[in-house]
Formats: C-alpha cells, structure tokens, sequence
C-alpha cells in the first residue's frame, strides 16, 4: 500500500510539474501584458502587476494592424485544415484498407518527409509558386501549408482509419452499400474524432507557422499574424515588451479556444459498443 500511494504521489507531483512547465510562457504573457512600464523595467519583477493597465494592448492596436494580420492568420489556417481533411480522408481510408507494398511505401514516405527542415523545402516550394503565380497571395500560402501538413495528417488518419471495425463495412457492403456510400455513411461517422483532432492539428500548425509566411508574403497586408508581432522589435533588436506580450497573448487565444470547444470531441469514445464482441 505504502508503495503504491507513493508511486500515485510522484505521478500526480510529475502531472502537476509538467502542467507548471506548459502554463509558465502563458501566465507570464498574461501578467506582462498588463504591467505598465515603470514595472516592466524593475529590478524587482512580480508575478501580479501592482498596477494592472490595458494601454499595452491599446498601443498594440495602434502600432500594428493586428486585426487585419488575424484575418489572414485565419483565412489561410481554415482553408489549409479544411483542404487537408478534405484530401487525407479518403486517402487515409485506401493507405489503410489496402495493406498493399505501395501502401506501406507511401506510409514510409509520409514518416519520412516530416523529417524535412523548413530550409531545405523553401526554395524549390518558392520556385513552383513563382511558376503558378502566387507568390505574396494568401492562396499560395494555404496551398503551401497543405502540402506541409498532409503527410502528418495521413498518418494520424491512418490509424484512426484501422480502429474502425471492418466488420462494420462488411455489413454496409451486404446491405448493398458501395465504397464510396460506406466512407460517407459508415466509415466518416465514426472517423469524427480523428478528423477533428486532424483538423485541429492542421489548423495549429497552419496559425502558428512563421518563416513560409516570412518568405512567400511581402505585401504588408497580407501579412499574418506571427510576422506581424516581429514588427513590436526594434531594428537593433529592442523588443517593445509590453505591446509585443499584449499582441502575443490576443494571438494565443484562438488556439485556447479551438482546443476547448473540440476537446469533448477528441477524447470521446465513437466507437464504443459499435461492435460486439
């Protein structure tokens, strides 16, 4: 009994540590963003701001066109998880179902190609995009973000894929349903979870990213947002701290929201007594 209350206490004291270690960059944009200058710049930094003020964030606004910056941030992260979602399902579905050489080669290849560095696929993405003409547009960008999170978004749609019960299209296919009736009808239900969470991951991804936003946008207003809050540090490397933290926070917020309004959705159980066993 002593040893397994003790080994609960070192878990649930490592759960708490690590919890710590993913809240601190949160809770210290949060309480920056609301100190006034004078504290900003004490020797003597608190966690809560003696004087809480909202001018940082109001400097923010003013400085950078954050809202127009958000917009594109948006625009091109929607379009980026619903153009994935919408290719890696069905693609999921045959790399799956058919256990064939191509298709292990084609897993191999997606594991692989996420161990491609930023770098070394700019230039060639930047040369095909110059050949189609979209350079500086938000089309480009999403299309770029695509190409980046397909391979990763196979692969977790691949297992979710193999979780699903043949039995269940064996039946669909007795009742007469075809192929492509039972992805929609059958298999897609119950793959709601795992679209969801690789809708999410596209989308995080896609909001997050910064250098191909860096490089393929040069028009000021279709920057997105992660360039924009590079704008809040000076030319000789001095960051504005208290609109940047302010800035940074706002930028933080729709990646909160989207994780609490699907979270039910991806920790829930779809397929529980689909079959019986």
């Amino acid at each position: 009994m002593r040893t397994r209350t003790g080994t609960r206490v070192g878990q649930y004291a490592a759960l708490l540590a690590y919890l710590v270690f993913l809240a601190f960059p949160l809770l210290w944009l949060l309480s920056t963003a609301f100190k006034p200058p004078q504290e900003l710049g004490s020797p003597h930094p608190t966690w809560i701001p003696r004087h809480p003020t909202l001018d940082n964030f109001r400097q923010a606004f003013d400085e950078q066109p954050l809202l127009r910056a958000g917009l594109n941030s948006l625009l091109a992260a929607l379009g980026a998880a619903v153009i994935a979602v919408l290719l890696a399902t069905p693609m999921a579905y045959v790399m799956a179902r058919r256990r064939t050489a191509l298709s292990r080669a084609a897993t191999g290849w997606v594991v692989v190609s996420q161990a491609f560095p930023f770098v070394l696929v700019i230039i060639p993405l930047f040369l095909v995009l110059k050949n189609l003409r979209l350079i500086d547009s938000l089309s480009g960008l999403v299309l770029v973000y695509v190409v980046w999170a397909l391979p990763f978004a196979l692969w977790m749609l691949v297992g979710y894929v193999r979780a699903v019960p043949v039995e269940l299209e064996e039946a669909a296919a007795v009742d007469g349903a075809g192929r492509l009736r039972t992805l929609v009808s059958v298999t897609a239900p119950l793959l709601a979870p795992g679209i969801v969470a690789t809708g999410l991951f596209a989308f995080v991804t896609a909001w997050n990213e910064f250098f191909f936003a860096l490089v393929l946008l040069k028009t000021p207003e279709k920057q997105t947002l992660p360039v924009v809050l590079t704008h809040f540090i000076g030319a000789e490397g001095v960051a504005d701290l208290g609109p940047l933290a302010a800035a940074a926070f706002l930028a933080t917020l729709p990646s909160l929201l989207v994780f609490a309004l699907v979270q039910r959705r991806i920790t829930g159980g779809m397929l529980a007594g689909a079959v019986k066993s």
